[in-house]
């Protein structure tokens, strides 16, 4: 995704920063444990000073916010479905291995089970920091996760395709922010 602003993590972050100080009017906010997982592509000695400024590092309040039942509810019975959808993969990949096992099987099942079991759901204190934070702040999230914008839709929070995101950054530093 990074590509869509510059050739390498830290020279799109650069680009980013350019961009998000002239967009007037936007505010933009990140939990710590997304910056923990951004320190993985960029390190701490050379994030730039201005990101300190222009993006907020705030957790969500946890404690204090209330998410609908449903969404627990939902959430339980996807996880059920996708173990079983996980299960299903895993005997599929035996049938195939007594029949004649070839060295790239136990990738072939790592993929499709990781597939089964982690595609479009949240699964990560990161994702939920994410949603938590955006339902919090009544803000709008930027991300290509499918899991993420699942969870979005649900609550109601508005979110850009990561891959567009610069696309938007653009027409709001050309007309600024919406009413």
């Amino acid at each position: 995704v990074y590509r869509t602003f510059g050739t390498s993590p830290l020279r799109a972050l650069k680009n980013f920063l350019e961009l998000a100080e002239k967009a007037r009017g936007v505010e933009f906010y990140m939990p710590p444990s997304i910056f923990e997982e951004l320190k993985t592509f960029i390190s701490p000695g050379d994030m730039p000073g201005e990101f300190l400024v222009v993006v907020r590092r705030k957790p969500p309040k946890k404690h204090e916010l209330a998410v609908p039942a449903f969404l627990l509810y939902e959430l339980i019975e996807d996880v059920r479905k996708r173990v079983d959808r996980g299960l299903r993969v895993a005997e599929g990949i035996i049938k195939r291995i007594q029949k004649a096992p070839r060295p790239e099987d136990i990738t072939t099942l790592r993929r499709k089970y990781r597939e089964a079991l982690r595609e479009g759901i949240i699964d990560s204190k990161e994702d939920v920091e994410l949603i938590l934070l955006a339902r919090e702040l009544e803000g709008g999230l930027v991300t290509a996760d499918r899991g993420i914008i699942t969870w979005a839709e649900k609550l109601g929070i508005s979110w850009t395709d990561s891959r567009r995101f610069k696309e938007k950054l653009d027409v709001l530093i050309e007309k600024g922010p919406a009413p």
